[in-house]
This record gives structure tokens, C-alpha cells and sequence, in this order.
């Protein structure tokens, strides 16, 4: 991997600038993708964008700013987006600084500006050496998600048509999978969920496979398909969409879809489960009932005294094998097992060595 410190100045960086919807930010000559399909939108107001221009009038040294090349001899950002709209905005004319537009100002003042330097890193490699570059700014202070970060290194036309659906906070994702998903659509969270569940979590794998793709419809029709298998199954009322949100619906879709359910019962065992004080995990009800393992759960652990009260009523003696053990190696177990409607109550409490819990939940 090579990382060189370039000096670009304005005059260069604002050439050929063009914001439009169907080509996206470019600049330096149509050569630099200013806001690649991972960015944010621009979101300087006219305080952060005033000072970047008071900058370069007074020939402050700017934030260094990252680019990485392309396989086609191109440029995209990875850091200083807002900056470089800001300078291109105002030599434009987008905007006024100090109650002047940039056509306002004397010759000299403007030759000071478009030969003003700028410090870029320009990074190129292989996708795996770029992404654990990006990885490096980002602890460096860059807030950028980890499928952020996947989109600087597989940009191209499938993550462009993947931003369609997933990455803004109205796109079609969002407005059919918001109660069924946690995180945002504008920091790529929906988007990397819907990859994690077509792909069974090897993100990158199938961001590497289909980078060239002209299209990123089967994930959506993907997505689609199981934001539709969960609410023709389980008919959420919005209440019970609470305990939905940030459930794996993907893995449990693909799993479980050709299986015909009875709705009725599923709302039945739903509201028995809300109201048990043992399910700490309400989030796991949908996940238990589909799966069977009471982890999804999170059933209530007996208290430090319940356990004592329990190895000492047995004389520190595994009510299974028999031997004795000393208290910390001993593990609290339901006499009556909790799916047998068996409570966390004292009553219910008994202590196995650990040899013999551990059999018995392996049952």
C-alpha cells in the first residue's frame, strides 16, 4: 500500500466542480468523487462553512485531507468532504463570505485563495490494505461506521444502488423496516443489517462478490421479502413492535418461512411471556418461540441468597450426583424447570455442581 502527501491547490480541487443528483459531487477535473455512496450528506452550516473560508483568506494551514484512488486512475474522499464542498460552494459563487461572493473580491485576493495549498494523503492498494487504512483514521478521531468503512473499500455502482434503498432516513427501507430495525439508515446501519442477514453475517464477502453489480435489487427484493414474512405472521399491533426491534428477522426468515404458524397461539404464548417477570429479555420472546432455547430470553438468575439459602438447606451436597462441593463451584438450577412453569423463587432453587448443571442444560 503507498500513502503520499500531495499539495493541491484550490484552483486545482475546484475545477470541473459540478453537484447534481444523477452524477453525484465531483471536482478536480471530473476527477474526484467529492461524496462517494458511504458519505454523509453535506451538513456544514454557515458557521463551519465561513471559517473554512476564513481560513484560506488568512492562509491558515487547513485540516490534512484524505483521498484514495480508484481502479479506473480516479479519486474519492474519505475525509474532508465538507471542507471541499465549502471551497468549491464559495468559489462557485454558492455563497458569500464577509458580505462578498467570491466574483466580489480584487484579482489578488482571489489568485490568494485559488493558489492556496491544501495537504492530501492519497492512498492506493488492495481493498483489504485501503480498509484497514480507513480503520486507522477513524481511530484517529473519523467517526465512520464499520459499514462506512465497507463502503470506502467496495464503492461502485452496487453500493450506489444499495444508497438507494437503504442509506437515507426516507429511502424505502426506512419507511417499511423502521419498526423491525435499531441503528439509522443515514449511518448505513439498515443497510449493513440487510447484508448481515442475506449474506449470514460475511458482509465483506458479498460486498467484495457483487461490487460490480449493476444493481442492488435482489437485496432489497431480499429485505422486502422478510419485513413482509414478519408481519403476515405475527400481525404486530404497535405495542408488540417494541419487543420486534433489532430482532435477526433475516436469519430467522430464511430458516423458518416455508413453515405455516398459528397466529393465535403465537399471541397467546406472546402475551403469557410479557407478563413473566423471569423473561428479562422481552426482545427474545419472538426469537424463543421460534427457536425453542430459552437463552433468547434472558431468564431471571437466582439472587446470591437464594443460592446460599439453597447450599446450605443441602448441606453443600450436588442434589444430583451427590458429592460435596465447596459453594463456588456449585451453580443454581430450577427444580421445576422454568419452561414447565417453574418460578425464580427460592422454592424453585437448587444447587448442582457445575459437572451436572452443565449435563443437564446440555439436555
Amino acid at each position: 500500500m503507498e500513502i503520499e502527501l500531495h499539495k493541491i491547490t484550490v484552483r486545482e480541487l475546484t475545477e470541473g466542480y459540478q453537484d447534481n443528483n444523477e452524477n453525484g459531487v465531483r471536482a478536480y477535473g471530473g476527477k474526484l468523487d467529492v461524496r462517494p455512496p458511504y458519505q454523509r450528506e453535506f451538513v456544514y452550516g454557515d458557521k463551519e462553512r465561513n471559517a473554512v473560508i476564513d481560513t484560506l483568506t488568512q492562509g491558515f494551514p487547513l485540516n490534512v485531507m484524505y483521498w484514495a484512488t480508484r481502479e479506473d486512475g480516479t479519486f474519492e474522499i474519505i475525509d474532508g468532504q465538507q471542507r471541499t464542498i465549502s471551497i468549491c460552494q464559495y468559489v462557485t459563487c454558492d455563497f458569500a463570505f464577509d458580505f462578498r461572493y467570491f466574483h466580489n473580491l480584487k484579482d489578488d485576493e482571489k489568485e490568494q485563495i485559488l493558489n492556496y495549498e491544501l495537504q492530501v494523503y492519497i492512498c492506493s492498494g488492495t481493498d483489504s490494505e485501503k480498509l484497514k487504512w480507513f480503520r486507522t483514521i477513524n481511530i484517529a478521531g473519523k467517526e465512520l461506521t464499520e459499514q462506512e468503512l465497507r463502503n470506502a473499500v467496495y464503492a461502485g455502482s452496487w453500493v450506489s444502488d444499495a444508497k438507494r434503498y437503504f442509506s437515507k432516513n426516507g429511502a424505502p427501507a426506512a419507511k417499511i423496516g423502521a419498526d423491525y430495525l435499531t441503528g439509522s439508515a443515514i449511518r448505513q446501519e439498515y443497510l449493513e443489517t440487510a447484508i448481515k442477514w442475506i449474506s449470514d453475517g460475511n458482509i465483506e464477502v458479498y460486498m467484495s462478490n457483487h461490487q460490480h453489480d449493476p444493481s442492488a435489487a435482489p437485496l432489497w427484493q431480499f429485505f422486502q421479502s422478510v419485513i413482509t414474512w414478519v408481519e403476515t405472521t405475527f400481525r404486530p399491533t404497535k405495542e408488540r413492535k417494541k419487543i420486534m426491534k433489532g430482532v435477526d428477522w433475516g436469519f430467522l426468515y430464511k430458516q423458518y418461512k416455508d413453515q405455516v404458524f398459528d397466529y393465535h397461539k403465537i399471541d397467546a404464548e406472546v402475551s403469557r411471556l410479557i407478563l413473566d417477570d423471569d423473561v428479562t429479555k422481552k426482545t427474545g420472546i419472538y426469537p424463543y418461540l421460534l427457536t425453542g432455547k430459552e437463552k433468547h430470553l434472558s431468564i431471571r438468575a437466582f439472587t446470591d441468597a437464594q443460592k446460599l439459602s439453597a447450599y446450605e438447606r443441602q448441606l453443600g451436597i450436588c442434589a444430583d450426583c451427590g458429592h460435596h462441593f465447596e459453594l463456588n463451584q456449585m451453580e443454581a438450577d430450577h427444580i421445576t424447570p422454568w419452561h414447565l412453569g417453574g418460578k425464580t423463587t427460592a422454592e424453585n432453587c437448587q444447587m448442582l455442581c457445575k459437572e451436572c448443571n452443565r449435563r443437564k442444560s446440555g439436555k
